[in-house]
C-alpha cells in the first residue's frame, strides 16, 4: 500500500485485485465497504478489466474529459471485486492527470485503488507529514510529491446520463 500526492489530495492505493490490501486500506479509513472506492489510471486501457463500456458517443465524451479531476461511475464486468464497488454496480474511474500518480500507475501496470489519505468524515491530507498524521496506521510507502490543481476533490459523473453528482 502507498500513499502519494494526486491532483487535490494525497491519495492512498494498492493494487485493486488484492482483497487483503484493501481491506487494509478501509480499516485504516474506517471507511464501509459498502461505499466502493475509485480506481486510478494513467490511461483508459488501464481501466477496461474492471468495467463495462457503454454506448461510442458516451465514452467518447467521458475520455475526452480526462486526464483530469473528472471521476465516473461507469457500469462493471462481472469478475469486478466487489470491495470495489461496495453496494452499486458501478465503478468509479478516472485518469489522472497528476504526474507521479500516473507514473506510478504505469510503473503498476494498471489501475489502482484511490482514496483519499484520512479517516472516514476527516480532512484529506495534502502533504505527506499529514498522511503520516491523519492514519493510525502508515502505509508501506509515502511518495514525496505535491499536489498540483484544486484541494477539491474531483467531480463525479454517471458515465450513462452524464449528469453531475458532486461538484
Amino acid at each position: 500500500m502507498v500513499a502519494y500526492p494526486t491532483e487535490a489530495v494525497f491519495g492512498l492505493g494498492c493494487d485493486p485485485r488484492n482483497g487483503d490490501a484493501v481491506a487494509r486500506i478501509l480499516a485504516m479509513k474506517r471507511r464501509d465497504v459498502a461505499k466502493g472506492l475509485i480506481l486510478i489510471a494513467a490511461d483508459p486501457d488501464q481501466l477496461e478489466p474492471f468495467i463495462q463500456p457503454l454506448a461510442a458517443d458516451r465514452m467518447a465524451e467521458i475520455h475526452a474529459s480526462w486526464p483530469g479531476p473528472n471521476t465516473w461511475l461507469l457500469p462493471v464486468r462481472p469478475e469486478t471485486p466487489r470491495w470495489l464497488t461496495g453496494r452499486f454496480q458501478t465503478l468509479a474511474v478516472r485518469v489522472t492527470a497528476h504526474p507521479l500518480a500516473a507514473a506510478l500507475c504505469r510503473a503498476y501496470g494498471g489501475a489502482l485503488v484511490s482514496t483519499s489519505a484520512n479517516q472516514a468524515s476527516r480532512r484529506p491530507a495534502r502533504t505527506a507529514l499529514q498522511v503520516r498524521l491523519a492514519l493510525d496506521e502508515s502505509p508501506d510507502m509515502i511518495l514525496a510529491g505535491s499536489c498540483v490543481g484544486s484541494d477539491q476533490p474531483s467531480s463525479i459523473r454517471d458515465g450513462r446520463t452524464g449528469r453531475l453528482l458532486r461538484a
